[in-house]
């Protein structure tokens, strides 16, 4: 049985189910004689990741080969694009929007520095995803074509190792603690990131003679941890019980807690502010719903952050925009932080850290404040008719901009859409035809996460960790792996970033709705640089594209001009979303001066000539 054949391999495996079970049912020997590549694949496998994508190159061609074997058996899918870094954003889509682990595969050299910048997505968000990268070989006969020229042993794991955790396979029998790490790092409950496995060329095609194939780890069982100190929901309810106003902030980590904060806000007679990527949390139609807050945050939900005397955080990191760079708190102090990590749990000083998974430390809380006879709240406090208050205003101020036809934009010399007006027609359509809206970096992102308006979990994804310009148009590719519809809302700048999507959509059956909203500039930073020094400085260009004929000339994509008004706009929509692959739609919007061309700023940022006086902000709350 040790003779047989990869083909031979990949097909008991497939035939009964899996390798255990293939060597339970004595399709397989237990040992066999297998490359390095080929324990890989099968290390995968037994993971639950049968998705790769990404590019060969030279320095992945024996891990080609494995995969070729095992796709044609039907147990693996990859997918080949153009670009390592469209690899990366689509790996991370896919863990982020539906959970399933994928791999990217790249050659040696610039094919896998592309790929790690994309990972920042990835590790910005919390993503587990695989990166296998080829390597200079172990025998050091020479330089490596695409290594990095320097002196000195495993140079591209160093680099590797600052963004996550890494390895590499500097021996052929290291494949198996390489793939116990990665599962660890990928499969985690909490705190997913991504994995840098780097394949040295000479060691892929290695023979593992009389390999143990029940050795291959599986994939992790993580236990949920909860917080057991009661002292730490004793000090909690003590802060709750002397508190006037209390303001609930949601990061990533609330997502499938949106019952149990409601209880809670109900409970404490609460304002809840939504993060920009956590949203849906709580719909949007609740009462105590205040909204997105932080730097581009809303009106009403940075009031709610600046007033609040006690501030509850239910799994958030400290991001800058998310908290202001630490000043939106400007009355808190106290503050109870409910996280998976400890670091992240005692970020603020006069902090109750409350660790664990936050569902279940939520409900122990709950029953805690019931037993010390807290109880539901009927919302008629001075605390909350200034916040429903607030929100009326917010809602007012979004209602002028809604009704705004146009304005005359310099550039185009027509009357165009605002990107609000533009943004909010095109977040309806989504929703009313459940479009999954991904976000990309710029002023779509910034003006798109005040405008929606999600009733649940999963509606829209906007990438606030790094704000990767060009991830929305390559996670269209989801699409193409789950069925689902996504519509990207890109800047034009966003979008030439990654433009391949058009071939690579066509080439895997991708389906979906690319919107450029374009004002010739990049409009978030002109904004920045005017309000911060008076004038604009190279965020802008003279060069006109036809975004609609561009996408025309891939066959196969349907390019649309999106029009110069709503009515025109929505029309192209649904021509959009009748056809079956993806389409673009290209849209003018204004850019300038006018106020109501964007959805204002109701928070502090520590960047640029504003620095001194947010800093000098955060030292005096001494948060």
């Amino acid at each position: 049985m040790t003779g047989i054949t990869i083909k031979e391999r990949a097909a008991a495996i497939r035939d009964c189910g899996g390798i255990e079970e293939a060597v339970t049912a004595g399709r397989l020997n237990q040992y066999q004689d297998i490359t390095v590549s080929e324990a890989l694949i099968l290390g995968l496998l037994r993971q639950g990741v049968s998705r790769y994508i990404g590019i060969f190159g030279h320095g992945s061609t024996d891990i080609g080969e494995a995969l070729r074997v095992y796709e044609e058996a039907g147990l693996v899918k990859t997918y080949n694009v153009r670009h390592e870094t469209a690899a990366s954003h689509a790996a991370t889509a896919l863990k982020i929007l539906t959970g399933e682990t994928a791999a990217v595969i790249t050659s040696i050299g610039p094919g896998a520095l592309q790929a790690f910048a994309g990972s920042l997505t990835a590790a910005s968000n919390g993503a587990g995803v695989w990166y296998i990268f080829g390597d200079e070989t172990t025998h050091n006969e020479g330089f490596n074509m695409q290594q990095i020229p320097g002196e000195g042993q495993g140079l591209f794991l160093k680099l590797f190792s600052v963004m996550g955790s890494a390895f590499s396979l500097f021996e052929p029998w290291s494949i198996i603690a390489a793939l116990r790490a990665g599962a660890s790092a990928t499969g985690a409950t909490s705190h997913n990131g991504p994995f840098y496995l780097l394949a040295p060329m000479n060691v892929q095609p290695a023979l593992l003679r009389e390999f143990n194939l029940i050795e291959l780890p599986e994939k992790p069982k993580q236990a949920v941890c909860a917080e057991t100190r009661e002292d730490v929901f004793t000090d909690a309810m003590e802060a709750a019980r002397t508190a006037k106003n209390i303001t609930i902030k949601l990061g990533n980590g609330a997502r499938g807690c949106g019952k149990e904060i409601l209880e809670l806000a109900g409970l404490l007679d609460a304002a809840i502010v939504s993060g920009p990527s956590s949203q849906g949390i709580i719909p949007y139609s609740e009462q105590r719903n205040m909204t997105v807050g932080g730097s581009k945050g809303s009106l009403s939900g940075n009031w709610c952050m600046n007033e609040a005397d006690l501030v509850i955080i239910i799994g958030a990191r400290a991001v800058c925009q998310w908290d202001c760079s630490g000043t939106a708190w400007k009355k808190a102090r106290r503050i109870i932080n409910f996280n998976i990590h400890p670091g992240h749990a005692a970020h603020y000083n006069r902090s109750i850290s409350v660790l664990g998974d936050a569902k279940i430390n939520l409900r122990a809380f709950i029953r805690h404040l019931e037993k010390n006879g807290f109880s539901p709240v009927d919302g008629s406090s001075p605390w909350a008719a200034a916040m429903n208050e607030k929100k009326r205003q917010w809602e007012s101020f979004k209602r002028e901009r809604y009704e705004l036809a146009g304005l005359h934009d310099q550039v185009w010399q027509e009357q165009v859409m605002t990107q609000p007006v533009a943004l909010k027609t095109a977040c309806d359509f989504a929703d009313s035809r459940s479009y999954t809206k991904l976000f990309d970096a710029g002023d779509v992102q910034a003006n798109g996460f005040q405008i929606i308006e999600d009733e649940r979990e999963g509606m829209t994804f906007t990438d606030t960790g790094s704000s990767y310009m060009g991830f929305a148009s390559s996670a269209v590719l989801v699409s193409a792996m789950t069925g689902q519809k996504p519509m990207a809302f890109c800047g034009d700048g966003s979008f030439m970033m990654n433009p391949q999507i058009l071939i690579d959509a066509v080439e895997h059956g991708a389906a979906g709705i690319i919107v450029i909203f374009d004002n010739r500039c990049m409009a978030a930073i002109n904004g920045l640089q005017n309000a911060q020094y008076g004038s604009g400085y190279k965020t802008s260009d003279s060069v006109a594209v036809d975004y609609a004929a561009m996408a025309r000339s891939v066959q196969g994509v349907l390019g649309l001009f999106g029009g110069y008004t709503t009515a025109e706009f929505i029309m192209a929509l649904k021509k959009a979303a009748d056809h079956p692959g993806l389409a673009v739609i290209h849209v003018p919007v204004y850019s300038g001066p006018d106020e109501r061309a964007g959805m204002g700023v109701f928070g502090d940022w520590n960047v640029g000539n504003w620095c001194e006086d947010v800093q000098k902000e955060h030292h005096r709350k001494g948060l």
